[in-house]
């Protein structure tokens, strides 16, 4: 034991906070602190990440994987190529534990168990951005590249290496499921590398910030030229429809060059007029609106425990069944929550949205149904 060295760091998953960092063994033997300054090619610090997406899907550790050769064809720059990955010891184990393939880093189990998951299901997992932005990557011919969710660190990194001309960085305000909010590093960040910043306002829009405005208003930083504002005009505005909001430049662009608009039939005038008054109305009112949707808040917080910054309520069950049962069970009480399953979320929620709507008695009366099932 006296030779074995090794790092270990312990983070709060909530918060991200480091509660304890040790960097080896014997500061006395030895000074350099692996914990910080050593340094592993990207794939064996990543596999963890793979096998956590594996754990969320229902794989267990004595989950059985393939750890044999394969050869996978794909095309670079209209050639077609053959990657061929290999094991470090080159030596290949057949059918090998889950736990056994993390514990000895086997190349081609984790390979095959990415292929046997889902590439886009592990993508969904650590960039958690909203399917339809998702979606819209695939209408043009721009490389994408998904970050960690949420992670200013792992966001830089791949802006310092990057050798595009234009950057896009595309975030939600409140992000949809997870209910968290957009971290102001990652709006530095846009400005720092002159990137633009496409802010999904969908959840915060009507419901953050002094003036209800959504995420820049919350962190009170003014609106630049580089940034675009999109969201829609349901939810907190109660019609139909959804809004762009930009520079001059980059709406006339978008008026001519976007076929999702071109092509889509516009929102009526009652429509438009209705977000029009509704937007009026949390301008005029954002002060009482503030104050009651902190109300709303202590409610979620004082009976399931859970701090909100919106008004979007993930409550994680982790059991398909159970979720469906808990729905059902609010729906013959008259109130419907969602049931949110895979591959929307890795694991499964019910998802309450606290609408200003809804009395403060019946959203009481809604967590503590949901939070009797908990038990």
């Amino acid at each position: 034991m006296d030779k074995l060295n090794g790092a270990m760091v312990s983070i709060e998953p909530s918060t991200g906070d480091i509660l304890a960092l040790v960097g080896g063994v014997d500061y006395k033997k030895s000074q350099y602190n692996r914990a910080t300054q050593g340094r592993r090619q990207p794939g064996s610090a990543f596999k963890p990440l793979i096998y956590q997406v594996a754990v969320d899907l229902g794989y267990s550790g004595a989950s059985q994987l393939v750890d044999i050769a394969r050869t996978y064809d794909y095309e670079l720059d209209g050639e077609e190529k053959k990657w061929k990955p290999k094991n470090y010891g080159k030596d290949y184990k057949g059918f090998i534990s889950l736990r056994e393939a993390l514990v000895h880093s086997r190349n081609l189990a984790t390979i095959n168990l990415v292929t046997d998951i889902g590439l886009t299901t592990v993508r969904r997992q650590l960039s958690k951005y909203h399917a339809s932005g998702v979606m819209s990557t695939k209408l043009n011919d721009a490389k994408t590249t998904y970050f960690k969710h949420n992670d200013a660190d792992a966001l830089e990194t791949l802006l310092k290496d990057s050798k595009a001309k234009r950057k896009v960085i595309a975030v939600e305000g409140i992000y949809s499921m997870d209910a968290d909010l957009l971290k102001i590093e990652i709006i530095h960040l846009a400005d720092k590398y002159d990137a633009l910043l496409i802010l999904d306002e969908a959840h915060s829009s009507g419901v953050i910030g002094k003036n209800l405005m959504g995420i820049l208003d919350y962190y009170h930083l003014p609106v630049k030229q580089n940034y675009i504002k999109m969201g829609t005009l349901g939810k907190a505005y109660g019609s139909f429809g959804a809004y762009i909001l930009g520079s001059s430049h980059i709406i006339d662009y978008l008026i001519n060059r976007a076929k999702p608009i071109i092509y889509a039939t516009a929102p009526s005038l009652f429509d438009t007029a209705l977000g029009q008054v509704s937007l009026e109305y949390i301008l005029g009112n954002s002060k009482e609106l503030n104050i009651q949707i902190k109300e709303y808040q202590e409610i979620v917080k004082d009976v399931l425990c859970i701090k909100i910054e919106g008004l979007i309520v993930p409550i994680n069950i982790g059991d398909n069944v159970k979720v469906m049962q808990i729905q059902a069970e609010l729906m013959n009480e008259n109130y419907l929550v969602g049931a949110i399953r895979q591959p929307t979320v890795d694991s499964a929620i019910i998802r309450l949205i606290a609408r200003l709507g809804v009395s403060k008695e019946d959203l009481l009366r809604v967590c503590n149904l949901i939070q009797a099932n908990l038990r």
